[in-house]
């Protein structure tokens, strides 16, 4: 398995503690960083959109991100949310021996 990180935009404050608690204490991620302040500019359905979000970053591995999109759809309030994975490409060997340990991966 190889260590991700998964971007998470939400909406408000509440859904993004609702998510984030929801793959912790369910073990599909490690670690979620809740950060409040993102201001977002998109395109949706013909129009331009500026639009105040909070930004998640799950910290997980590969196998758990299928289980992520499930969890994030189930519980938020966009049509279509923002559920990207990033590969880690380095880090420090306990931690990413610590996020493969808390999703239930074996080392």
């Amino acid at each position: 398995m190889n260590e991700i990180v998964v971007l998470i935009s939400v909406g408000s404050e509440e859904e993004g503690l609702k998510i984030a608690r929801l793959l912790v204490e369910g073990k599909v991620a490690a670690c979620v960083n809740i950060i409040p302040g993102v201001r977002s500019i998109f395109r949706w359905k013909g129009q331009v959109l500026e639009e105040p979000e909070i930004l998640l970053i799950a910290k997980t591995v590969s196998g758990s991100f299928d289980r992520i999109k499930r969890v994030v759809r189930e519980n938020h309030s966009y049509e279509v949310p923002e559920i990207i994975a990033l590969p880690i490409q380095d880090g420090l060997p306990d931690y990413l021996s610590w996020v493969r340990e808390m999703t239930n991966i074996s080392v």
